[in-house]
């Protein structure tokens, strides 16, 4: 409880500048292609450095690699701090201090999932996921109003002034609690082997066990479909909305999450298997990226945002269960990370495509003028934003049909029972 504590301030923190340097971005440029960019240089050097962070996450006290991993971020955050006050801020700058902490947070992720299986006994697994869900969700549900709010007023260097204090007390609160030592059997037996070769343990256990290969596998599918939505839902709120109405449309999801983090937490010992509540919420995640694209309405909106973030703490949660629960706890920071790696590979792709998709094919084919205007248009309108519309509804179809192909494959279906 103590540490999800300074976690969750650290999202709040985190939350804040995401959102606000975000919109920044979008505005100062006005482009989805350059705000892909952006989310992309979040993203991609974490899926790189992940499976060589699954090593030192074995061997190292976790605490301690999330200790560093904070010191990193705080370090970045000053720097950006220091450019913006100066006013010396470039794109590039945002870039590389985004990279950064892609690279620390590609250690401190996986660090914490594996620590939590020994801070807490198996029967209560469910209990903290839904506590760490929990934590996210309060912050989906606050940082969106109060960045719009403070960006107003205090600006982006009086944002990120506020995450580096986040970052201070979350690191206070690793500083004081320790956490139990886990068994390295395995990585010492392995400490002569090459570190390509540790590497590729987590590789290899997934590659033999074909259920969670398969989950890992699927996770990557949906994720590639989220991964478009990711970048195109501020165009398209801010087609039809303004920024507050933005930050309240999201924070509606932070009301879902927060919802549904307390519903893992409620149904964690209940007798249902994880893994058919893990599909029951992909269907509803997809159908709620679909009804988003149907009409420019934030209530409408609104409604899908809360549905969505509604079954994200159950789809994280019932995912990291599984493999806290089939996966030996030596071996949990190779195999987490390179869970990670394969999960989120696709999300670099997705954040490369959606830019042109968006502005090239999609936004130009529903213009008053566009191609399908006077066929699909009729259905869901023309003009601004339409285009984005047309993808999300696209997108929500293609993740509730790999859903139920999926479901269909027994390994994956039958993984809690082997």
């Amino acid at each position: 409880m103590t540490v999800c504590l300074g976690q969750l301030v650290s999202i709040l923190g985190s939350g804040l500048s995401n959102f606000a340097l975000d919109v920044w971005v979008y505005q100062q440029h006005g482009s989805v292609t350059e705000l892909s960019f952006l989310i992309l240089a979040s993203s991609f050097p974490m899926v790189v450095i992940s499976p060589f962070a699954g090593i030192l996450i074995d061997r190292w006290n976790r605490r301690w690699v999330m200790i560093f991993s904070d010191c990193g971020a705080a370090i970045t955050t000053v720097a950006l701090i220091i450019l913006l006050v100066s006013e010396n801020i470039q794109i590039w700058h945002i870039y590389l201090a985004s990279i950064a902490i892609s690279i620390v947070s590609g250690f401190q992720i996986p660090a914490f999932a594996a620590a939590t299986t020994t801070l807490v006994p198996q029967k209560h697994l469910a209990r903290a996921n839904s506590m760490t869900q929990l934590s996210q969700a309060v912050g989906q549900l606050v940082s969106p109003i109060l960045a719009g709010f403070l960006l107003e007023f205090i600006h982006l260097s009086g944002i990120f002034t506020l995450d580096l204090v986040s970052f201070v007390f979350a690191l206070a609160i690793l500083l004081f609690v320790r956490f139990p030592n886990h068994k390295t059997t395995a990585s010492k037996e392995t400490f002569k082997v090459s570190v390509l070769s540790r590497t590729l343990d987590g590789w290899r256990y997934l590659k033999a066990h074909y259920g969670l290969m398969a989950l890992s596998l699927f996770f990557a599918g949906s994720n590639f479909l989220v991964g478009i939505v990711q970048v195109s839902i501020y165009p398209l709120v801010l087609s039809f909305a303004s920024e507050v109405q933005l930050g309240t449309i999201l924070s509606f999801g932070g009301i879902g999450m927060i919802i549904g983090s307390i519903l893992v937490g409620t149904w964690g010992n209940s007798r249902k298997k994880y893994i058919n509540l893990f599909f029951y919420f992909m269907f509803l995640q997809g159908f709620a990226i679909a009804v988003a694209g149907i009409y420019p309405s934030v209530l409408l909106f609104s409604t899908a945002s809360f549905l969505f973030f509604l079954g994200l703490p159950f789809v994280n949660s019932c995912m990291q269960i599984i493999l806290q629960k089939k996966v030996s706890p030596d071996i949990q920071g190779r195999v987490f990370s390179f869970n990670n790696a394969i999960a989120y590979s696709s999300l670099p792709l997705a954040y490369l495509i959606a830019g042109p998709l968006a502005d090239k094919i999609f936004e130009p084919l529903m213009l008053q003028d566009g191609l399908l205007a006077s066929t699909i248009g009729k259905f869901i309108g023309t003009g601004n934003g339409r285009g984005i519309g047309l993808m999300f509804i696209l997108l929500g179809g293609l993740n509730i049909l790999i859903t139920a192909i999926s479901y269909q494959y027994k390994p994956l279906r039958n993984i809690e029972d082997k």
